[in-house]
């Protein structure tokens, strides 16, 4: 009988053993994983679409398969909404990003895989947190940049104001519209923001690109309170303000170039991007990097380009594909400047998703009307650039290095065929210059940076003016749109207590 008690109790225990330590041991590894971003503190940074990533490392290994992440909250209706999606970049890391649609208190965030948690979740806050739609602004530009750990020392913009001190904004004003307002060739907007109000003027036949700054200024307000400030924007493609002729105009462009001297943001395509993230637009910094997967050796090793025919180099491009078909594969899509020469150039192409391009190792940025604004999508994606030199230039290219982070070829395309020969015989090469360009998109051109580049740039442009600000007659009052103005309805701002105050 004694025999028999002993026996059992040692198959107890032994169970015991077993249940415990397999859980035990999953827990301590998945812990192991790394999850970080700005989605991880949605108390400090407030984004249209918040995210972050978990990253595999060292024992915690995680597929797609089971991971779930699951947002709670409470609101005045009830549980807070939001929308959660998970992106697989198919490097063992996974982009989680969410909207809110209302404010939410006491958030928790839990991130799981097979139920378990990851890292050191759940991630609980106290408090309020905004939606991107809430006029709830921080006291200041300076603490929005402190929160959202911006970078204040930006070489191109530093560059681009060097210039200018102590702006004389009504000499400004009147030096452009006698240069740049007659016949409409040019369009340009005059804009105020004065009491964190922003009003604007604009100057030209074509002036409906003035929803992009609108939408920017306007985001920017509802997260702190701007400097009193004024500024021109240029709402065309080219950069205006030629460097040999005086005085030089300070003029914001979505695009630069060595013969100007514009002062160069975000262009409107990727800063739209980052404020419409996970609403109506399908492409964006988050989203390209969840290309389908195919692995590296799997790619086709051609070099790939479907575009518009706004530069003659584009049509040489489709010549040079016909006689290599073997290493290029470059079609147009539609003809509006070389319209006599379709027949030479054409048929047109049917657009082709922009996630299809990664099916190629090589991409092919080459020029438009000025620099293509399709640059960081491509740096981002899972292949290597091949960029055209270019007297144009996005507000990021300075930090860009040849052979590094993309693959130059000539302006001409000459030797763009010999390049893609050598690509071809460098693999592993040409696939380390794909990673350093796909690392300097993910750690410099998310949403949050597009937007922090602007908070950076308005708050040291608005310290070289010199009179005060004031609004002119003729200036119309930007407002939110309707659709913004009811979700604002569902925001109740609770004053925030600063850094100074803690």
């Amino acid at each position: 009988m004694s025999v028999f008690k002993y026996a059992f109790v040692w198959n107890c225990v032994c169970i015991l053993i077993i249940n415990i330590h397999p859980t035990t041991s999953i827990e301590n590894e998945l812990s192991e994983c790394i999850i970080a971003g700005p989605g991880i503190i949605p108390n400090r940074v407030v984004l249209p679409a918040r995210y972050f990533f978990i990253q595999s490392t060292g024992r915690c290994n995680i597929s797609q398969a089971e991971l779930a992440v699951e947002l709670k909250g409470k609101s005045e209706h009830g549980p807070c909404r939001i929308w959660t999606q998970i992106l697989d970049r198919h490097d063992g890391s996974f982009i989680v990003r969410y909207k809110m649609f209302q404010y939410c208190d006491d958030m928790e965030i839990h991130v799981t895989w097979k139920g378990f948690h990851l890292a050191k979740s759940p991630y609980t806050f106290k408090g309020r947190i905004y939606a991107e739609a809430c006029d709830c602004p921080l006291d200041s530009i300076d603490e929005m940049i402190a929160d959202y750990q911006c970078s204040t020392d930006v070489a191109q913009i530093d560059n681009d104001l060097s210039r200018f001190h102590n702006v004389d904004f009504s000499q400004v004003l009147s030096e452009a519209i006698k240069r740049f307002s007659h016949a409409g060739s040019y369009s340009f907007c005059h804009y105020v923001v004065l009491s964190n109000k922003i009003h604007r003027r604009c100057y030209g036949q074509h002036v409906g690109f003035n929803m992009f700054m609108d939408n920017i200024l306007l985001s920017l307000s509802r997260k702190a309170i701007l400097p009193d400030m004024e500024f021109l924007i240029n709402l065309g493609d080219w950069p205006l303000v030629k460097k040999n002729v005086v005085p030089i105009i300070p003029i914001f462009s979505w695009c630069g170039s060595t013969e100007t001297a514009d002062i160069v943001m975000p262009t409107y395509d990727i800063t739209e991007a980052s404020l419409e993230c996970m609403g109506r637009v399908t492409l964006d910094m988050l989203s390209v990097q969840s290309s389908p997967e195919i692995r590296w050796e799997n790619k086709q090793d051609k070099a790939f380009w479907r575009g518009r025919d706004s530069r003659r180099e584009r049509l040489n491009l489709v010549k040079l594909s016909r006689r290599h078909p073997e290493l290029i594969n470059a079609s147009l899509t539609n003809f509006f400047f070389f319209r006599d020469e379709e027949k030479t150039y054409g048929p047109k192409e049917d657009h082709v998703s922009f996630f299809k391009f990664f099916d190629y190792k090589y991409q092919l940025n080459i020029d438009g009307t000025v620099a293509a604004y399709r640059f960081p999508y491509l740096l981002a994606g899972d292949a290597v650039v091949f960029k055209q030199d270019s007297e144009y230039y996005e507000h990021f290219y300075s930090d860009l290095k040849p052979n590094v982070h993309y693959i130059p070829i000539k302006a001409d395309l000459s030797d763009l065929v010999e390049v893609i020969k050598w690509a071809k015989t460098h693999d592993e090469e040409v696939r380390q210059i794909g990673a350093n360009g796909r690392q300097y998109a993910r750690s410099h051109l998310l949403p949050k940076d597009i937007i922090c580049y602007h908070a950076t740039l308005f708050k040291k442009w608005s310290q070289k003016l010199k009179n005060p600000v004031r609004v002119l007659d003729q200036m119309t009052l930007v407002k939110p749109s309707n659709s913004t103005d009811k979700r604002l309805g569902s925001c109740q701002c609770v004053k925030k207590i600063s850094h100074m105050e803690l």
